[in-house]
């Protein structure tokens, strides 16, 4: 089937075509040639969502039709065998209906090719350069690389070093473009250490750390939703709005990452960075363009103006808690410190929340609650902006409570914005009850939003870095968490466990902030 067809025909899954809210709209086709390598192409990341994300972005026609991926890692493959585990791993985790088969997946194999490598040798780095001219060459790729480092991050220094020692840091006849997956660093001084490195060899805008909650769609839409609506701009600000809620919770536990895990914890591994980006898209001001570099100006001036909290003010402003056993949908689950790989006496948090202010005009006195969390009731990631109470009351029986309004970011699983607000009950009676509002992607725009890593991987290949955090928010973000991080380490917490698996988190996050959004 032609490039195009496939992509018509993805598009018009689930009667898209005919949907009016798509009418008019551009071709997703990204014309740019180029060679991907995934350094790490064995892991599971690869398997699981790179590599699915490449091969969707082929079948919706996405792709540039001058394309091919190099897998480049430790264990031994030739690239038949790499292209059999390729065709295998689509096989698991593509959904039915695009599983890999036909012509589509003939061609998309062609251009698959792999080198078994030590990250610390050059000759195989050469070995790669010389597989990219061959890339250039045979299959069009025009001198554009696209370098994915989906590796531990420990790694990432000796890649960047060999790379620049075999001249692949730059290419006279195309572009040169570097993805680094978090974490970026484990704490202040390391994520200073790796910056040090990798600009020494990349500039800032060859540069992508990926965060793949920002490739999310309800995300994306926070700037359309605030700049693109005159009702909600005039009241985005601390006249109007009483707190601001962004949670992340899952309701699985470490799974089978608990070595990682009992050394990272829920602040570095999901508040620093994913929580901490979303709060930075709802409070900005507005960009004075659409360029990339406009948007994260304004994402850096809101983080810059967020005080960390003092050593002595910790406690006040952030809870921490560790799960213990518990039951998640009916079942019987172990706690933290039963996980595989898990300390017996681990002082990890597997629940973090703080509440930060932002001291500027806009928000001045608007507390922002974030939270994160492990073997929570369910899984949800939500932004909840929660307006003042009216001023006065007049109406209604008195028995009824008016609640303020609320307005849900709904991020995952369901993908969608909701709003509350309150209505009369029919009747003689003067009741007021909360009534809700709900938009829903899917529904709303008759197509899947696609997952976020084929959002992501597409604006690299673009060179769009609007959804991709820059090196000064990193260090910023750091900077917020570093007094946190700092007294929570330095500190024995013998309640732990402190909330059963299933519960809403621990009691000191109940005092912390208590109306936090139900799980």
């Amino acid at each position: 089937m032609p490039d195009d067809a496939v992509a018509t025909a993805a598009r018009s899954s689930g009667d898209g075509a005919a949907n009016p809210l798509r009418e008019g709209l551009a071709s997703d086709r990204i014309t740019n040639p180029c060679s991907a390598v995934f350094f790490g192409a064995s892991g599971d990341l690869f398997k699981r969502m790179l590599l699915p994300a490449v091969y969707a972005m082929r079948l919706s026609g996405t792709l540039p039709t001058d394309f091919a991926l190099i897998g480049f890692a430790r264990t031994q493959y030739d690239d038949d065998g790499f292209r059999d585990y390729c065709r295998k791993q689509l096989e698991q985790f593509m959904p039915d209906g695009q599983k890999p088969q036909g012509a589509l997946w003939d061609d998309f194999a062609r251009r698959i090719s792999y080198i078994t490598a030590d990250f610390n040798d050059t000759r195989h780095f050469t070995a790669l350069k010389e597989r990219l001219a061959q890339n250039d060459e045979q299959l069009g790729t025009a001198g554009n690389h696209l370098f994915y480092l989906s590796t531990p991050p420990p790694v990432f220094p000796e890649i960047i070093k060999h790379l620049k020692l075999a001249g692949l840091d730059k290419d006279a006849a195309g572009w040169t473009r570097i993805v680094v997956e978090k974490p970026f660093g484990t704490d202040l001084e390391s994520a200073r250490k790796l910056q040090s490195v990798i600009e020494a060899v990349f500039p800032e805008n060859e540069i992508y750390r990926i965060d793949h909650y920002l490739g999310k769609e309800p995300v994306q839409d926070i700037i359309a939703l605030r700049f693109a609506n005159t009702i909600f701009e005039p009241i985005w600000n601390r006249n109007y709005v009483q707190n601001v809620q962004i949670t992340s919770a899952e309701s699985l536990g470490v799974e089978q990452r608990g070595a990682y895990y009992d050394n990272a914890g829920a602040l570095r591994d999901m508040i620093q960075n994913h929580v901490i980006n979303l709060l930075a898209l709802v409070a900005m001001e507005a960009p004075i363009s659409s360029d990339a570099d406009d948007i994260r100006n304004e994402k850096y001036k809101v983080l810059s103006a967020i005080t960390p909290p003092p050593h002595a003010g910790v406690w006040s402003m952030s809870a921490r808690g560790q799960y213990g056993p518990g039951t998640i949908d009916g079942h019987a689950v172990n706690g933290y410190r039963e996980e595989p790989d898990v300390a017996p006496d681990s002082n990890t948090e597997t629940f973090a929340a703080a509440k930060l202010y932002i001291e500027n005009w806009r928000w001045a006195g608007v507390p922002f609650y974030l939270r994160s969390g492990k073997r929570l009731p369910r899984k949800v990631s939500e932004v909840a902006v929660t307006f003042k109470p009216i001023p006065h009351r007049f109406y209604g029986e008195s028995t009824d409570r008016i609640e303020p309004n609320v307005l849900v970011i709904k991020i995952e699983p369901d993908e969608g914005i909701s709003m509350r607000f309150e209505a009369k009950v029919p009747g003689p009676k003067e009741h007021v009850r909360s009534v809700y509002m709900d938009f829903n992607y899917g529904t709303g725009f008759g197509v899947q939003s696609p997952p976020a890593y084929e959002r992501l991987i597409g604006d690299v290949m673009l060179g769009d870095q609007t959804l991709f955090t820059r090196w000064d928010a990193v260090e910023r973000a750091w900077e917020i968490v570093t007094p946190i991080l700092e007294v929570w380490q330095n500190t024995k917490d013998f309640s732990f466990p402190n909330y059963a698996a299933g519960s809403q988190g621990p009691e000191s996050a109940q005092a912390l902030f208590p109306d936090w959004r139900h799980l």
